[in-house]
């Protein structure tokens, strides 16, 4: 958010600070979110319900937090690089011996006034502990097997405590995480090739590991008409949703009020088919 351009300097005041900040991804975010609550306002009918004002009140809150945290400077984020990604683990510990379970999955901490999902803090620090590991390496050795192996259990380790909560897509985006780093990093090519390789040549073997559930999601993805009235249903609805509303939708305030109430429970994700 903020371009810090003048880390080594201690007069960086709240003016300069301001006056550097990065306005064009400021109002990206700003635009996005007031697209994503009039889509919300659109879908209760022009009226504030729930969603509505849930949506409304989170996006007023995490705006601001992202506005005080983008003036932190960036020495800081530095320097808890490493303690930051090691607390997050403790997290994930706790979260696997004492954590809440929902709907066959143990993913939070119950903090009495917030319940805690370490794994959505663990795709940010994994990205600061990567950083602050090739920080100031020297290129010649961040190719060596030392590097690569110790890369590598740095993003297998989180990612093996939140396979077994089971979360298996929020594993996937903490290892996207940590490959991009490893990407701009300047990790030679070949290995992430080798490495694709290897992941497509294994992958009847891992399906084999998957829980039934997760089987269930990918034979779903490649075929929801095999199971029309059952796992396919919710993206067979989308479908015809999308299809309904066109390229350029039905309009504000003119949802398919059949096909809204579809898509009511809470963990339902598929809010695209809201725009049409």
């Amino acid at each position: 958010m903020y371009q810090h351009r003048r880390l080594t300097t201690s007069s960086f005041n709240f003016f300069q600070k301001f006056k550097n900040f990065d306005y064009i991804l400021l109002i990206c975010i700003l635009l996005l979110g007031f697209i994503s609550l009039t889509t919300m306002y659109s879908t209760d009918g022009g009226k504030v319900l729930f969603h509505t004002k849930s949506h409304f009140i989170k996006l007023v809150i995490f705006i601001i937090m992202m506005l005080i945290i983008s003036f932190i400077n960036i020495k800081y984020w530095f320097a808890i690089g490493y303690i930051s990604y090691l607390v997050v683990i403790g997290l994930l510990i706790w979260t696997f011996l004492f954590g809440i379970t929902s709907s066959g999955s143990q993913r939070w901490i119950n903090l009495y006034f917030i319940n805690l999902q370490p794994s959505e803090l663990m795709k940010i620090f994994i990205i600061l502990c990567l950083a602050k590991y090739f920080h100031r390496m020297k290129l010649e050795n961040v190719n060596s097997l030392y590097t690569i192996l110790t890369s590598l259990i740095i993003i297998l380790l989180p990612m093996g405590l939140v396979i077994v909560q089971p979360d298996l897509g929020t594993s996937l985006l903490i290892a996207i995480s940590g490959i991009a780093v490893l990407w701009f990093a300047g990790i030679n090519h070949k290995y992430f090739i080798y490495t694709m390789i290897g992941f497509v040549i294994s992958l009847p073997f891992i399906i084999a590991f998957l829980k039934p559930y997760q089987k269930l999601r990918v034979l779903t993805f490649l075929n929801p008409d095999k199971d029309p009235l059952g796992a396919g249903y919710q993206i067979i609805q989308s479908k015809i949703a999308v299809g309904s509303g066109g390229i350029f939708g039905k309009g504000f305030f003119k949802r398919n009020s059949k096909l809204s109430r579809i898509f009511t429970r809470k963990t339902y994700r598929f809010y695209f088919y809201t725009f049409f």
